[in-house]
Order: structure tokens, then C-alpha cells, then sequence
């Protein structure tokens, strides 16, 4: 009996680590389309160059040191990504 029930609580473990995994990405993806959003309306209504989102990277960086996906490039990943699903709501 003691082996079923260890097997039942590894499998409620195992099914929370995976409903936890899926719950942080969905946030992540929304926070990342978000963040596109706001660099694409700036560069639209006030001008953003890419310096401005250089910069917004680094401090993005700075304050959340801890926190990983804050690079340049995925700075205007998130700007793309942002974009690409305007385009295709579009359709």
C-alpha cells in the first residue's frame, strides 16, 4: 500500500511541477508581448530609435538581474514577436 500511495503523490507532484511550468510560460509570453507592444506604440507615437530600446534593455537588465530574456536582441524579439501577431490578427 505504502508504494501506491508514494507512486500517486510523485505523479500529483510531477502533474503541479508541469501545470507550474505551463502557467510561468503562458505569463512570460504575455508579459514579452506586452513589453513589444509598448516599444512598438513608442517608436510609432514618440519616435524610439534604437537606442532608446538599447537602453530599455539594459535597464530592463539592471533591475531584474535575477531574471533572464532581457538582452538586446530579445528586447526586439519582443518588438517582432508583437508585430508578427498584428499581422497575422489582421488576416
Amino acid at each position: 500500500e505504502y508504494a501506491i500511495t508514494l507512486a500517486e503523490l510523485k505523479r500529483q507532484v510531477r502533474e503541479a511541477q508541469l501545470k507550474t511550468a505551463v502557467s510561468v510560460n503562458k505569463e512570460l509570453i504575455l508579459l514579452y508581448w506586452d513589453i513589444g507592444k509598448t516599444i512598438a506604440e513608442k517608436q510609432e507615437v514618440a519616435g524610439w530609435g534604437t537606442r532608446v530600446i538599447e537602453k530599455l534593455a539594459k535597464d530592463l537588465r539592471i533591475e531584474f538581474p535575477g531574471m533572464q530574456g532581457f538582452s538586446r536582441a530579445n528586447v526586439f524579439y519582443m518588438r517582432s514577436f508583437y508585430i508578427k501577431t498584428q499581422k497575422v490578427q489582421q488576416l
